[in-house]
């Protein structure tokens, strides 16, 4: 009788794929080999070629920041 092929085998055959969801994302980044997950890139790449860009990327600044330059400019 054969031995059942191994979970690596398997991999690169194609038939055995990494689970995207559900699964820790440090594990998924290390398996897959790439920094950002593909549904996220995937996800920003189809908002900026079809979407409306602006604000979404924007980080929040401090309040006492956003105040000096509001002055600066007035």
């Amino acid at each position: 009788m054969k031995s059942r092929p191994t979970k690596q085998k398997l991999k690169q055959k194609g038939i055995l794929k990494e689970r995207v969801f559900g699964c820790d994302l440090g594990e998924h980044l290390l398996n897959s080999g790439l920094d950002v997950p593909q549904v996220l890139k995937s996800c920003s790449e189809f908002i900026e070629k079809h979407g409306v860009v602006d604000g979404i990327y924007r980080h929040s600044g401090v309040s006492s920041n956003i105040q000096k330059l509001r002055l600066k400019t007035t």
